[in-house]
């Protein structure tokens, strides 16, 4: 794959500031746009071999969707730039993205319960938004939740999202988040992210991971049966200090029939928007000379 030095002018029009990050087939440069000065993220996807295919296809994917949705909790896209070998086969994707300044949740964890509470809040409302729009995140994790200085989130990787009801064609997902459908390839609902984002919780609250939902003999199923498959332990079994209410949602969410999880992403919000008012109303009430903020997770 090229690497871009920094200076160097990509595409007659970005010039690079820097490099951010490596994904299995991409790069993510700082860069500025030389005609509006404007700094954005770029990613970089090569194709080198057939297997590449598929983050071309995700990176592509990513644009898409993307473009569609304006929301401040989740990452924009502003341009896509193919570039081609012979007439048909795309060799190389640039994706022009908002610069989003942050730490993502698996290297900076909340510290306290209402910081997660906030955090996992902002992050349920801008998904609910993409719900909203028909559209699934299907790759809800620590990494791709950005909090910046003022405590604002920012949803990333759009890469495996996906219209609501998409039955994909091979198992996509992140293991220690991913949900029972996607394991047995099933349609891919809002019911989905519900998972993704309560295994996300549940670790950010035990530092802990949700048992992969596989069946006896890891076998593909034609449906969902959870008689059959791993429960997780309360996130209570790793941390007792984590509230009651905060439990109880978290393990709603991570619950193996979709059918049994909250009936949608804005009730998860409203839920979190409650569990946060409720510890912040009891802190109050408590003499603040004597108040201990209580850390949320034990290291």
């Amino acid at each position: 794959m090229q690497v871009f030095k920094n200076g160097e002018i990509v595409e007659g029009q970005y010039r690079v500031m820097a490099e951010l990050g490596r994904g299995a087939a991409s790069i993510i440069y700082l860069v500025q746009d030389t005609k509006t000065k404007q700094v954005w993220a770029l990613k970089h996807v090569c194709r080198e071999s057939e297997k590449d295919a598929r983050f071309l296809e995700q990176a592509e994917s990513e644009y898409t969707i993307a473009s569609k949705l304006d929301h401040p909790g989740i990452r924009k896209a502003d341009r896509l730039i193919r570039k081609k070998s012979g007439l048909l086969t795309t060799s190389e994707l640039y994706v022009i993205m908002e610069l989003v300044d942050g730490t993502s949740v698996d290297k900076n964890p909340p510290r306290t319960f209402e910081s997660a509470a906030d955090i996992f809040e902002q992050t349920a409302r801008a998904m609910a938004y993409m719900h909203d729009k028909g559209f699934v995140h299907a790759d809800m994790k620590p990494n791709n939740v950005i909090v910046d200085a003022h405590g604002g989130v920012k949803v990333i990787d759009l890469g495996q999202s996906c219209p609501i009801n998409t039955v994909k064609k091979r198992i996509q997902g992140t293991p220690d988040y991913i949900a029972p459908e996607q394991v047995h390839r099933q349609p891919i609902t809002a019911k989905t992210d519900i998972y993704n984002l309560g295994a996300t919780m549940y670790w950010a609250l035990t530092r802990r991971f949700v048992p992969t939902a596989l069946a006896k003999g890891d076998s593909l199923l034609d449906h969902v049966d959870s008689s059959m498959m791993e429960k997780p332990k309360p996130t209570t079994a790793y941390n007792p200090r984590v509230p009651e209410l905060f439990d109880k949602l978290i393990m709603d969410c991570v619950e193996i029939e979709p059918a049994m999880r909250p009936d949608s992403m804005h009730q998860v919000a409203e839920r979190l928007n409650l569990i946060r008012g409720k510890m912040l109303a009891e802190a109050e009430l408590r003499k603040s000379g004597s108040f201990k903020r209580v850390v949320a997770s034990e290291d």
